[in-house]
C-alpha cells in the first residue's frame, strides 16, 4: 500500500526531496504557548492542496519544546466547526489536564477556548493530539510534537532532531480522501491505513549531518493505525529511549524489524560516517522516509552522550492488584456478545452504532470503571488479545513496565512504555504504580478501534 513507485505510476509525476523544516515554537520567550485549531489547505503530495485541520495553520502542529520540571500554560482556541480537546500523550499529567473529552473535561465547543496548565515531570519525546473523535480529527492533521528536554540538555539543538511520521490516505490526484473517514470497514478491520508516508509533513526530507557527530533522532508515529516497520541497524542507529523514557545505556537491536505502533516513540542515537536512508520496510520494497546526507566532518572530538533516566516508581508485583482484560470482536473474530451503553447489541445494532470490539464484553466507556484502586497500589494488567488483529494499547497518565509477552521476548529488559503492541492471540502483562489520582483511559490507539469499542477507563482514589 505504500510502495512509492506504485503510487507514482498513477500520477505520472516525480517527488523531489524536501528540506526538513525547523518546527516553530508557538510563543517565544516563556513557558506559555498559543494553539489554535482550525481548517487549512496544505499539500500532502506535490502541489495538490488538501483540506486539512491543523494547529496554528501547519501540519504537523508547532513543536512545543520545554524543560523537565517546568510548568507550562497552553492557551487553546477551537476554530473548527466541531468540538475538540487536546491530549498530551505520555505525560504523567494532572488528571483535569489530560484532555479526554467526556471523561476529564467537556469538549471545547466551536469558537470557545480552554487553558491547559500542567507540570512536565519527565524529560523525553512526547506529542499532543486531538482527543474528541480522534479517528477523524487526528486523521485530518490535529497533532504535533511535545519535547521535554533534560534540565541540562544532552544534545544541542543542531543535534536533536524530531521526526514525526504519518501515513495519509490519498486519492487521485494526490489529495486527502475525506469521504472514507468513519468507514465501518476500517473500524472493524485494521483501522484507517494510508497509502502515502510523510515525515514532518514532507516527502522524504533531507537531514544535513556532520560525520562523527552524535545525533538524537526522535521518531514519533502519528498514524491512525499503521504499524511502522523500521531497522535502525541499517543506518547504525542505537536505541536510547522508548516512549520518552531513556534506557540506562544505548543498545543495538538484536532483531529486525522494530515495530513502531501508532502513538509509540523511539529515540535513536546515530553517529554517521556516510550517507544513509531511514526506510519503512514492511512492503515488497523499502519505502524511503528520510535521507541523511553527511556534509562535512565533526569540528570537535565528541564523547558519546548519556541521557539521564526519569525517576518513575517501580511496581511491586507481590500483592499487586491483578486486572484481566479480554479483547474480542472485529472482523474474523467470530460472534461475540457485546454490550454497549447497557444494551446487548444484535443484528443492525452493530452497523448503527459502529461498535464491533469489546473489552470483557463491553464496548466503549461504561458507566462503571474497569477497576478502582487506591493511590500507591501496584496494578498488574493482563491483556489477552482474542482478535485477529494487532492493537496498540495505551495507558493514560502513567508509564508501565512490560513484564511478559507470550511468544516474544521483552525489549531490552522490561523497559518503561506508555503504549504497547499486542498481536493476535497474544497475552501481554504490564505493571505500574497507580500514583496519579483521577479517571484514566485504557484504550487501543488504532483510533478506529478505540471509536468502535476498544476504550475503557479506571479510577485512582
Amino acid at each position: 500500500m505504500i510502495d512509492r513507485r506504485n503510487f507514482l505510476a498513477g500520477t505520472g509525476v516525480l517527488v523531489s526531496a524536501g528540506v526538513l523544516p525547523g518546527l516553530a515554537v508557538a510563543k517565544a520567550g516563556a513557558q506559555e504557548f498559543d494553539l489554535i485549531a482550525g481548517p487549512v489547505q496544505q499539500a500532502l503530495y506535490e502541489q495538490q492542496p488538501s483540506d486539512l485541520w491543523a494547529y496554528n495553520d501547519i501540519v504537523p502542529g508547532p513543536e512545543i519544546r520545554v524543560r523537565k520540571g517546568e510548568r507550562i500554560r497552553v492557551n487553546f482556541r477551537n476554530n473548527l466547526e466541531e468540538p475538540t480537546s487536546i491530549h498530551w500523550h505520555g505525560i504523567r499529567i494532572e488528571n483535569a489536564m489530560d484532555g479526554v473529552s467526556g471523561l476529564t473535561q467537556e469538549p471545547v465547543q466551536p469558537g470557545d477556548s480552554f487553558v491547559y496548565e500542567f507540570e512536565l515531570p519527565d524529560s523525553g519525546t512526547y506529542w499532543y493530539h486531538a482527543h474528541n473523535k480522534s479517528w477523524n480529527e487526528v486523521g485530518r492533521g490535529l497533532y504535533g510534537p511535545l519535547i521535554v528536554e533534560e534540565r541540562t540538555s544532552t544534545f544541542d539543538r543542531d543535534h536533536d532532531i524530531t521526526l514525526i511520521i504519518d501515513d495519509w490516505r490519498l486519492r487521485q490526484p494526490g489529495v486527502l480522501d475525506t469521504d472514507s473517514f468513519g468507514s465501518l470497514m476500517d473500524w472493524s478491520h485494521g483501522g484507517r491505513l494510508g497509502n502515502w508516508l510523510l515525515v514532518n509533513g514532507k516527502s522524504r526530507p533531507v537531514l544535513k549531518l556532520r560525520s562523527g557527530d552524535a545525533y538524537r533522532l526522535r521518531l514519533i508515529n502519528a498514524s491512525n493505525a499503521r504499524v511502522l516497520e523500521l531497522d535502525p541497524n541499517r543506518f547504525g542507529g542505537k536505541v536510547i529511549a522508548y516512549d520518552g523514557q531513556a534506557l540506562p545505556e544505548s543498545v543495538v537491536l538484536p532483531y529486525s524489524p522494530h515495530l513502531l505502533g501508532p502513538a509509540q516513540r523511539i529515540d535513536l542515537m546515530v553517529v554517521p560516517d556516510a550517507d544513509f536512508t531511514i526506510e519503512e520496510i514492511s512492503g515488497d520494497k523499502p519505502f524511503p522516509l528520510v535521507d541523511g546526507i553527511v556534509d562535512g566532518i565533526s569540528r570537535t572530538a565528541q564523547s558519546t552522550p548519556s541521557i539521564p533516566v526519569n525517576l518513575i516508581p517501580e511496581p511491586d508485583v507481590t500483592g499487586a492488584r491483578k486486572v484481566k482484560v479480554v479483547m474480542e470482536g472485529g472482523a474474523m473474530g467470530g460472534f461475540v456478545n457485546i454490550t454497549y451503553k447497557g444494551k446487548r447489541l444484535e443484528g443492525e445494532d452493530f452497523r448503527k452504532t459502529g461498535q464491533s470490539w469489546a473489552f470483557n464484553g463491553i464496548a466503549n466507556l461504561a458507566e462503571a470503571p474497569l477497576f478502582t484502586v487506591r493511590r500507591g497500589e501496584t496494578v498488574l494488567l493482563e491483556t489477552i488479545n482474542q482478535t485477529g488483529w494487532v492493537h496498540a494499547m495505551h495507558v493514560h497518565g502513567h508509564h508501565f513496565r512490560v513484564l511478559s509477552r507470550s511468544g516474544a521476548d521483552v525489549d531490552n529488559g522490561k523497559p518503561w512504555r506508555d503504549t504497547f503492541l499486542i498481536g493476535p492471540e497474544q497475552t501481554t502483562e504490564v505493571a505500574f504504580v497507580a500514583d496519579n489520582p483521577g479517571k484514566w483511559l485504557y484504550h487501543c490507539h488504532m483510533l478506529e478501534h478505540a471509536a468502535a469499542g476498544m476504550t475503557t477507563w479506571f479510577e485512582i482514589s
